[in-house]
């Protein structure tokens, strides 16, 4: 598929430099960095260890489905769609703390809380943290940009993308004001999704810190005379 990436295999996080000393060679890879896996077993980590991974960026599968119901005055609709095998990677330099969206670490970036709870750290040498080491510089934090599992998520889900509730009055009671159809009518958009993901909005992708995708309320009037 033209959409399946190929990145590294990750192992964890080096414990500490000793490990890194010990390890396939990784450029600059430090302690609390990412470990990648040395598939061709040449003692060194390079293009030649990159392999397929996770599924394609562009779903393999879209779909939706829905239903209008009415009963005597009321009216209800609603329609769901989803996507399914397809993965997305945490982009690491729009959201690694201390870096601005353009890769310059000048502190743009806010510091998400899931970050905050766990990352690497001198005190928490945790190989299964959630986030590697904490960086301002680039140059010195480049090995863990590269596309690897560690920042590979599944972004299958399934939204109630739309859901109508209406009612209309009865013709008896709208006859007397000249009008043939009175109906009063509320809709929501995106009330809510259910997906693995639960960083943020799974349609955000990789960029969890750019503006959320926005639910919706309205209410209305259809008036027919």
């Amino acid at each position: 598929s033209p959409s399946q990436v190929w990145g590294y295999v990750a192992e964890g996080l080096f414990i500490d430099d000793n490990e890194v000393a010990n390890s396939p060679v990784q450029n600059n890879a430090m302690a609390g960095d990412i470990k990648y896996r040395d598939l061709n077993g040449d003692g060194m980590i390079n293009n030649r260890d990159q392999t397929a991974i996770g599924y394609p960026t562009v779903p393999e599968m879209n779909y939706g489905f829905g239903a209008s119901l009415g009963w005597k005055a009321w009216d209800f609709s609603f329609f769901f769609n989803g996507v399914h095998r397809r993965s997305f990677w945490l982009d690491y330099y729009s959201v690694s703390p201390f870096f601005n969206t353009s890769g310059t670490p000048i502190g743009h970036n806010a510091l998400a809380q899931f970050i905050a709870d766990s990352y690497w750290s001198e005190n928490n040498r945790n190989p299964y943290a959630e986030w590697p080491r904490l960086s301002t510089s680039i140059a010195n934090s480049s090995n863990n940009a590269s596309t690897n599992t560690w920042f590979m998520r599944d972004g299958a889900f399934l939204r109630l993308k739309q859901v109508e509730l209406g009612y209309s009055l009865p013709e008896k009671l709208i006859n007397r004001f000249g009008m043939e159809a009175f109906r009063i009518y509320a809709t929501v958009t995106n009330l809510f999704s259910i997906s693995k993901f639960k960083l943020w909005d799974v349609e955000m992708a990789g960029n969890g810190l750019g503006y959320p995708i926005q639910r919706g309320f309205n209410i209305g009037l259809n008036l027919t005379f």
